[in-house]
């Protein structure tokens, strides 16, 4: 089994177990945790969770309350770690040549305005991209569609970094997250 199918295997079983009314926006956080040594990160961590109108007191459509996973209630399931996530993970990263594994250089993180221009820490974007094209899946092949009508897969780290609309749009191939998106010029002001 590939190493993507594993990932859309192990999130489709956890989505199927999801009953709660009212759920408008799904979320797909992978993040890396900074360790002691800050030019080293801790294994990468893919969780999901959704979010329901009453969850957020149905918020406006543009409303920070509504968009950024900060103010979420619902509880997140871990995919990456985990007992046969990990070390598949690992092997993938060996297929496709990501070494150094969670190292960022700190030369290449930001322009000369000191806006973060990185990708990550080594390994980071690669996952988020197979974590975006699990979702494109989920979205194409109705699942999504069927279980909850027509909402988003927010693909994101903690802060919302540049990439986000990148993989988030990616993940929503019919106009899912427009609404989504919208806050997000909004909330990086641009």
């Amino acid at each position: 089994m590939s190493f993507f199918d594993l990932i859309y295997n192990k999130v489709l079983n956890v989505i199927k177990e999801w009953n709660d009314n009212g759920i408008y926006a799904i979320s797909f956080l992978v993040y890396y945790g900074y360790s002691d040594n800050k030019s080293q990160c801790d294994f990468p961590e893919f969780s999901i969770g959704y979010n329901t109108e009453k969850m957020c007191e149905y918020a406006p459509l543009d409303s920070e309350e509504r968009w950024n996973v900060a103010f979420w209630e619902g509880d997140m399931t871990i995919i990456i770690p985990n007992d046969d996530t990990t070390k598949a993970l690992s092997n993938w990263y060996k297929e496709i040549g990501v070494e150094n594994i969670g190292y960022e250089d700190e030369k290449t993180m930001y322009d000369e305005d000191f806006n973060y221009i990185g990708k990550g820490p080594n390994g980071y974007y690669e996952l988020l991209c197979l974590v975006s094209d699990v979702a494109k899946r989920l979205q194409t092949d109705g699942t999504i569609k069927s279980k909850f009508g027509n909402i988003p897969i927010i693909v994101h780290d903690l802060e919302y970094a540049w990439y986000v609309k990148d993989v988030t749009l990616n993940a929503n191939p019919n106009g899912e997250a427009d609404n989504f998106l919208d806050f997000l010029k909004s909330f990086n002001n641009e």
